[in-house]
Order: C-alpha cells, then structure tokens, then sequence
C-alpha cells in the first residue's frame, strides 16, 4: 500500500509541475540556455547580425545556446544548471532565442 501511494504521490507532483510550467511559459517550452544577455552586447550582438536577425528592443534578453527542459527539469539528457527563460522566439534552433524572460523552476 505504502509504494501506492508513493507512485500516487509522484503522478500528483509531475501533474502539479506540469501545470505550473505551462502557466509559466506560454509561448512554448522552457529553455536551458548557457548564458543570457541583451541584445546589444557584443556576442549575441554578432550571432543575431550572421543570421540577419535585427531585434528592435536592444535591451531585449536573448538567450544562448538554449535546449529545451521536460517537465522532471532535464533538457537533452542533463539537468539545468544554466539559466532557465521563457522566450518569445525559439525558432532559431539552439543558436540563440529571442525576447527571453528568467524563471525559477
């Protein structure tokens, strides 16, 4: 009985998370990126200029070299221990994601 509830309690923590990260991130998944910077500074500044991307808000986050993070907060295979965002745009790959807000998961 005890290992039921246990396995009970397990589906009813991962139901909870994934909850929550769909109310944290509603413009797709989470993403672990190595660094985040603004815009304007100079290596995402570089890496937005060699793929023709112009971003209109220089003060905007981007974050680099992102993968997406699962529910049980494991990207490809590693757990986060980068910074995790929120972005608007993912649809560069894993180079870089555009207009990138921190969460704490």
């Amino acid at each position: 009985m005890f290992a039921k509830l246990s396995t009970f309690s397990v589906v009813a923590i991962l139901a909870v998370a994934t909850t929550t990260l769909a109310q944290t991130c509603s413009t797709g998944p989470i993403q672990c990126c190595e660094s985040v910077q603004k815009a304007s500074d100079p290596s995402a500044a570089a890496i937005l200029a060699s793929i023709g991307v112009v971003v209109q808000d220089v003060n905007a986050l981007v974050g680099l070299t992102c993968s997406p993070v699962t529910v049980i907060g494991v990207g490809t295979g590693d757990s986060c221990d980068a910074q995790t965002v929120c972005c608007e745009n993912n649809s560069f790959g894993s180079l870089i994601s555009i207009g990138c807000a921190p969460i704490t998961l």
